[in-house]
């Protein structure tokens, strides 16, 4: 197993992307509540807050190392060291955005339309001086005459209808230094629950991660382990085969009949040497599962030279279908040892195979002894072979079915899904 898949860890994609989406619903929020307050969209402010955001999401970002630190911690430890930790950051972030509006300060608009308005559109210009006074420039607004008013001199910003600046007194150096680190405390507030939004949404991507990670795990085992299955199944083939050759083998040296075991030693060799070169778990070409069946004929061909007749018929939409290797066998074998060999006359051993819309369908028949073969402890092992491989490769699509035949003789059906090879 890889590291990653052992260790798993949050995408820096997928990271980012939480962080992006975290600071523009905070952008949005704040950018409607500004609105709402009757601040309207003004842009000196939209943009600063636009920039608070992008650095903040940067500065969170960095802390993404540390927190891949506690991917395998404990649940409590996990929760004490972000509760702990958020506090420096919240409070860096809310220090951020305190620099950033240095140089604005957002008051609530007091006047009548024409100040609202000039503020709305951006037209006021509000800053600090040297000693920390907020200095707001307001443009020229008509006001009505106050009948009230004592005159005032030609000239002045209230004779010609509107003030061009204001100076707002603050107080005192300490009392401002204390303002501001109230108002940088405040901010470290929603700043704080922000910080743990994110760490519990980074968590949760985590526990995401690893639950994808144990899905793989558990896929490639349960992978694994029909490997395995499936080559135990198929390598019970060859010794089983192997045996009733050796069988026919020795009948033909006790008859002395040396040239046809010679030529079954031969033929028997090129069939394992085809069987045995490629992996067991790993599906044939139908035309290629044929040709070993037809090798398997000619060495029994040399036993039964007058009695072993065959017919194979394949469905042309059929012929390029992946069936598992020498699925067949076990059935051939079956039809020889219980049907050929079991009479003096000649016994037709037939394999058809067709298509049936989305399946494959092949069927191993004979025109032998039928009966209750099914039953038989050869026959029965070699058929519960089949059957325990089809449902190993294909589950509940695999499916195998036997019995006598009503003209006579014996007949075994597969069902398996149709799949198409790519050589």
């Amino acid at each position: 197993m890889t590291d990653v898949v052992n260790n798993p860890r949050v995408p820096a994609r997928l990271v980012l992307l939480s962080l992006a989406a975290l600071w523009a619903c905070y952008f949005m929020v704040a950018t409607l509540r500004g609105a709402f307050m009757g601040f309207d969209f003004a842009w000196p402010i939209i943009s600063r807050r636009l920039t608070i955001c992008i650095l903040s999401m940067l500065v969170m970002a960095a802390v993404w190392p540390l927190l891949q630190m506690l991917d395998r911690k404990s649940g409590p430890v996990r929760l004490a060291v972000v509760l702990v930790g958020a506090l420096p950051l919240s409070l860096l972030l809310s220090v951020i955005n305190d620099v950033i509006f240095a140089d604005i300060a957002v008051t609530q608009a007091y006047g009548d339309e024409g100040d609202a308005e000039a503020i709305r559109t951006g037209k006021v210009r509000i800053s600090r001086d040297e000693a920390g006074n907020i200095l707001v420039d307001l443009p020229n607004v008509p006001r009505p005459p106050d009948p009230d008013a004592t005159d005032v001199p030609p000239g002045t910003p209230e004779q010609d209808g509107g003030g061009s600046a204001i100076t707002i007194h603050t107080g005192s150096m300490f009392g401002q230094s204390y303002a501001r680190w109230a108002t940088i405390a405040d901010n470290a507030f929603g700043r704080y629950f922000l910080v743990l939004a994110w760490a519990a949404l980074y968590f949760a991507l985590a526990k995401a991660e690893e639950a994808r990670a144990a899905e793989r795990r558990e896929g490639e085992y349960r992978r694994a382990a029909e490997a395995a299955e499936l080559r135990s199944l198929r390598y019970q083939v060859n010794p089983h085969f192997l045996f009733n050759t050796l069988n026919s083998l020795s009948a033909l040296v006790m008859t002395g009949r040396q040239e046809d075991a010679e030529e079954m030693i031969q033929t028997l060799s090129t069939f394992y040497r085809r069987t045995l070169s490629g992996d067991p778990t790993n599906d044939l070409r139908l035309v290629d599962e044929i040709e070993l069946q037809k090798l398997y004929f000619a060495i029994e061909a040399v036993r039964f030279p007058n009695r072993l007749v065959t017919r194979i018929d394949i469905d042309p939409a059929a012929i390029d279908a992946m069936v598992p290797g020498m699925i067949l066998q076990p059935l051939v074998e079956n039809s020889v040892k219980y049907a050929v060999a079991a009479t003096q006359r000649p016994v037709t051993v037939g394999i058809r195979a067709r298509r049936e819309g989305g399946q494959l369908v092949i069927t191993v028949s004979d025109d032998g002894p039928g009966g209750e073969r099914g039953k038989a402890e050869g026959c029965g092992i070699g058929l519960a072979n089949v059957r325990d491989r089809l449902r190993a490769r294909y589950g509940e699509a695999g499916t195998l079915t036997f019995g006598p035949r009503p003209e006579g003789g014996f007949q075994t059906e597969l069902r398996m899904p149709l799949e198409r090879g790519h050589g």
